[in-house]
């Protein structure tokens, strides 16, 4: 599903979708086409990027072609999610030590139009972090790597 979702393929072109979606969530999927849980996600995406076409804007991004953000990110682990608005990064209380990505995939489709819609409305009335409306259940558990301490 991957292929129904558009691409940003280089830092620059990242940096201009960052700057330029205005008052939308932007959704950066970081992670690889040929990925089993990123395939999965993607679906996810495709089949809610409609519906969610007045408060979202999503983009898939191989995590090879922009190697400074996912250095500064900190993907480790793929899919990771990162939602931006007027070119703030969105932070999100999953539950989990890491506010700024979400990993894995979303179990549901209404789990992900759920966190946009709070997203939205957070960074509406000026939040810059937001608690997470998923079932602590249904968020992935993964152990953070810190890598050069």
């Amino acid at each position: 599903m991957s292929f129904l979702l558009p691409k940003l393929t280089c830092k620059r072109e990242v940096d201009q979708a960052i700057k330029s979606v205005a008052e939308k969530v932007l959704v950066l999927r970081f992670g690889r086409d040929n990925d089993a849980v990123c395939l999965q996600l993607d679906d996810i995406l495709a089949k809610t990027a409609h519906d969610l076409s007045k408060m979202a804007v999503i983009y898939l991004v191989d995590v090879n072609n922009v190697p400074v953000y996912t250095q500064y990110f900190d993907i480790s682990y793929i899919p990771s999610t990162v939602f931006f608005f007027n070119g703030q990064h969105m932070k999100v209380d999953y539950g989990s030590p890491d506010h700024t990505k979400f990993v894995g995939s979303f179990r549901t489709k209404q789990d992900f139009i759920d966190l946009i819609e709070v997203i939205y409305r957070g960074a509406m009335r000026g939040k810059l972090i937001v608690r997470s409306p998923i079932d602590p259940n249904n968020i992935p558990k993964y152990d953070l790597l810190y890598q050069e301490i």
